[in-house]
């Protein structure tokens, strides 16, 4: 949960939080993790600066991120947003937010039937907007385009393999 906006550097820090947090203890074999994410907001395909970010956290953990955009308008069928958020909002409903605390405590209420339940993190970064990409981008990252869907399924490989 962020105090602050909704950037690529955002997305990604919650990325690297979640697999140091979680990941890394629910999963520490792992090599490779596919991310379904839709096509808006700071994940989005099209902003360049969440794929510079991207890149700097399989750098960091030194596993491979697969990525498999939602296109526009359906991510409704992203299994958490459809079975989740539902639960999260629920648990929100009707009471005023004094404290990033006290939403952080609701949010964590929120458990569907079949047991999963939510971990909040406040993330208090300030997150700076309008950040451009280096010139250089593209040729300072391994972001591997599959061959169909290219610019909605790519991956970030760690540079050093």
């Amino acid at each position: 949960m962020g105090i602050n906006k909704d950037t690529g550097e955002f997305a990604c820090d919650s990325i690297k939080q979640w697999l140091y947090d979680e990941g890394r203890k629910y999963y520490p074999q792992t090599t490779t993790i596919l991310m379904l994410c839709d096509s808006g907001g700071s994940n989005s395909h099209y902003h360049n600066i969440f794929k510079a970010e991207l890149q700097k956290v399989v750098g960091g953990l030194g596993v491979e991120i697969r990525v498999a955009h939602y296109p526009s308008y359906v991510s409704r069928w992203n299994p958490i947003e459809h079975g989740l958020f539902c639960h999260i909002t629920r648990a929100l409903q009707g009471v005023i937010f004094k404290s990033y605390k006290l939403v952080k405590e609701l949010i964590e209420k929120a458990i569907m039937k079949t047991g999963l339940s939510v971990k909040a993190n406040i993330m208090k970064k300030v997150y700076q907007t309008g950040r451009k990409v280096v010139d250089n981008f593209k040729e300072a990252i391994r972001i591997v385009f599959d061959e169909k869907l290219g610019k909605w399924n790519y991956r970030a490989v760690p540079l050093k393999v």
